[in-house]
């Protein structure tokens, strides 16, 4: 069996929990899936439907973004994936989609804000939208940039990847990750409800308030602090 057979198959079902999941159509979006100690991930390849997928489609690349192994060109996406894995070295799955009510909040250049407990039990900061990059940066090595772009928001807000696993590039779309490809995946569908909650929330009433510290400390406390109840 291949060494990278393992990240193969889990990039192969990730990407396929994308159409799945109502997160993509046609071709949008890619998941990934990394392997530190070989230094490479698997990615699905660049603008094959997801019905044509298959483990063996999915293409190997180093985290400069090299193609190692793969009869196919790799996501156009490729060298953002490449600049998170290499300066993030627990995240071992990142999904980008261009989800309907995520991308929306994206396009609005907007933070998602925290309303309600939903949202608090996965992140206790309204989702961060990274600004758009400016234009040396867009003429230059665009994809490559992007990632830059996304960790210089999460340092200038003081965001841990760790603890903050989900981002809104401006005027683009979202990226999301995790420590494998499946929890990236979870979180893309995550922040696509949130997204849609919030909207639905400020339609509803226009001066919806942020959740209270207290709330958001107890719900996120309960699935992630020390002692924490949720689940078996």
């Amino acid at each position: 069996m291949s060494k990278y057979q393992d990240i193969r198959e889990a990039a192969y079902q990730a990407n396929m929990e994308l159409p799945k999941l109502n997160l993509v159509i046609f071709t949008f979006g890619n998941v990934s899936a990394a392997d530190h100690d070989l230094g490479v991930f698997a990615i699905k390849p660049s603008g094959v439907p997801y019905d044509e997928l298959s483990p063996a489609k999915m293409v190997i690349v180093d985290f400069d973004g090299k193609v190692i192994d793969g009869e196919l060109r790799p996501s156009s996406d490729t060298k953002t994936h490449a600049v998170l894995y290499t300066h993030c070295k627990d995240i071992g799955g990142i999904s980008h989609t261009h989800s309907t009510y995520a991308t929306a909040w994206a396009q609005s250049l907007r933070d998602v804000p925290i309303y309600g407990t939903t949202h608090a039990d996965h992140n206790t900061v309204d989702v961060p939208c990274a600004q758009p990059m400016n234009n040396k940066m867009i003429q230059g090595d665009y994809e490559y940039q992007t990632g830059f772009q996304i960790l210089n928001c999460l340092q200038e807000r003081g965001f841990d990847y760790h603890e903050v696993e989900m981002i809104l590039v401006g005027s683009h779309a979202p990226f999301t990750w995790g420590k494998t490809a499946g929890k990236a995946v979870y979180n893309s569908a995550v922040l696509e409800s949130i997204a849609q909650m919030a909207l639905l929330a400020e339609q509803i009433n226009p001066q919806c308030v942020r959740l209270k510290e207290s709330l958001i400390k107890k719900h996120y406390e309960r699935k992630h602090g020390p002692d924490s109840y949720y689940g078996q």
